[in-house]
């Protein structure tokens, strides 16, 4: 008898994900902050993502024609260049670090992924498009932290990089207690640009 069942449905979002070394240049921005304010929720660094399209929680069936549609996509799509930029916050509650670069090009590859995975009958809640990284998150009780970060974090600008893959993400939110954990389901090449 099994005591873990394969979970019926599985929680998912399509990404960009910084390489390395941007990512690297950003913690070493953020030191100071995770010195002044440990009690923030920080994300980790592996987990660091941009998202495109959060469709939620959807039956696992629905993985494999995501993944030729997310293939379709990501091969139709030139590469980006990007860059991790300032900071800020929403709410007072989720600290943020900005996106710049080709925001076009990231527009256009975030409509194009929404739209496609709506033509295949997928529904998602379809939230407007703000590209940032997430970075932490303040406790219900204890609030403070997320305004000084992003303050801290507003001169910044990391090193232009190139997007190289469109990821399909999954994650353990809602699936008990514990940090919040991404896994890539799979990913596909950009087009070269």
């Amino acid at each position: 008898m099994d005591d873990h069942p394969e979970p019926s449905t599985v929680r998912v979002f399509v990404a960009l994900a910084p390489p390395d070394d941007a990512k690297d240049e950003l913690a070493r921005a953020l030191r100071p902050a995770y010195a002044g304010y440990p009690r923030l929720r920080w994300n980790r660094i592996e987990d660091w993502h941009i998202t495109l399209a959060f469709l939620g929680e959807l039956p696992v069936t629905t993985v494999p024609l995501l993944r030729s549609t997310l293939a379709g996509a990501a091969a139709s799509h030139p590469a980006l260049r990007l860059a991790l930029h300032g900071g800020g916050h929403f709410d007072g509650r989720l600290l943020w670090s900005g996106i710049a670069g080709d925001l076009e090009g990231l527009h256009r590859l975030a409509d194009d992924v929404r739209e496609l995975i709506r033509s295949h009958g997928i529904g998602f809640r379809d939230r407007p498009l703000h590209p940032h990284l997430t970075l932490a998150r303040a406790r219900r009780d204890d609030p403070d932290g997320v305004p000084e970060c992003a303050a801290a974090l507003a001169g910044f600008t990391g090193r232009s990089w190139r997007t190289e893959r469109l990821h399909l993400v999954g994650s353990n939110i809602g699936r008990g207690p514990g940090p919040i954990h991404y896994r890539d389901i799979e990913s596909w090449p950009l087009a070269d640009s």
